[in-house]
């Protein structure tokens, strides 16, 4: 229920989510949303569990695709570790080594705390997600029977299967796949850290009134009536200048300063008014220009002047 409230707090500004809820007179789409994220988030943690990272979170399907054997996996050295067999903890190498033993003494505990249950002695298989638990848990059983640690490890297959040293194993990393995905992944980074530099402190949305398409008030003045939605995304308070412009002799008759709390948005009635003889009867471009100390906003609107 959390989760689902978090979630719908970025939609809806979360204090008033916040208010909403202790009051119990959240809206209709607002109760189905927290509802919704709530029982997904207890189906897909609480109940579906190792399935949803076999079958639904793309971290192995992306793995598959940029896999090479010079990839740092977490692996299981075959060669020390077969045959596997229980054995007396005073066993020396050469005793069961003479039994066709490896390391391995088929405890299983690196299946038991796999959280997808499979058995990376099986080798690498989609549904690991590298949480490394089977490498504790073995490093701790070898520890146990006086063994190297190292059975389950991260290497690389060319590393278990070549004996590389751990220097050998980095020296090719400069290979054109990973400089490839440096490449991708630094220009995406670029890309997110100018739209964050650059973005503009406030956006403005203009929708006319729909109830009141154009009017005819004092001296024959020609009025249209806009609501302009202003969103602040910054962290203080900040007080916006709207003005109009488009239509010779056009002015504001509502309020031109508008002030917006930190991350919040507000609704905003403005009334523009034009004389009679300004424009021919039909709809013109006009412009709503919306400024602070440091940004410009311009958006776009018509102006309907009737027959």
């Amino acid at each position: 229920m959390w989760t689902g409230f978090t979630f719908v707090g970025y939609f809806t500004p979360i204090k008033e989510l916040a208010a909403s809820v202790i009051s119990f007179s959240l809206g209709p789409w607002e109760l189905f949303w927290v509802l919704f994220y709530g029982f997904a988030t207890y189906g897909n943690a609480g109940w579906m569990r190792e399935q949803v990272c076999k079958y639904m979170c793309p971290y192995a399907r992306f793995q598959s695709a940029m896999f090479d054997r010079d990839t740092l996996i977490v692996t299981y050295d075959a060669a020390r570790g077969e045959g596997r067999g229980s054995r007396p903890r005073s066993d020396i190498p050469a005793a069961y080594h003479a039994k066709g033993l490896g390391d391995c003494i088929d405890c299983g505990l690196c299946v038991q705390v796999c959280p997808t249950g499979i058995d990376i002695r099986n080798g690498l298989q989609y549904e690991c997600i590298s949480c490394s638990a089977c490498i504790d848990v073995c490093d701790g059983v070898m520890d146990k029977m006086h063994y190297p640690r190292g059975l389950i490890r991260n290497s690389t297959q060319n590393g278990i299967s070549q004996k590389l040293s751990r220097s050998a194993m980095f020296r090719r990393v400069l290979r054109p796949r990973v400089l490839i995905y440096t490449a991708v992944l630094g220009a995406v980074s670029l890309g997110l850290l100018g739209s964050l530099l650059t973005r503009a402190s406030f956006k403005v949305d203009v929708v006319r009134d729909r109830g009141v398409m154009a009017r005819m008030v004092g001296q024959g003045q020609i009025e249209n009536v806009y609501r302009l939605q202003i969103m602040n995304a910054t962290e203080h308070s900040q007080q916006y200048e709207i003005r109009a412009h488009g239509i010779d002799g056009a002015r504001m008759v509502s309020d031109a300063a508008v002030v917006v709390d930190a991350a919040n948005s507000r609704w905003v009635p403005v009334r523009v008014q034009a004389p009679p003889n300004a424009a021919t009867a039909g709809s013109h471009p006009i412009e709503f220009v919306i400024t602070t100390s440091t940004d410009e906003v311009t958006e776009k609107a018509v102006f309907l002047v009737p027959r």
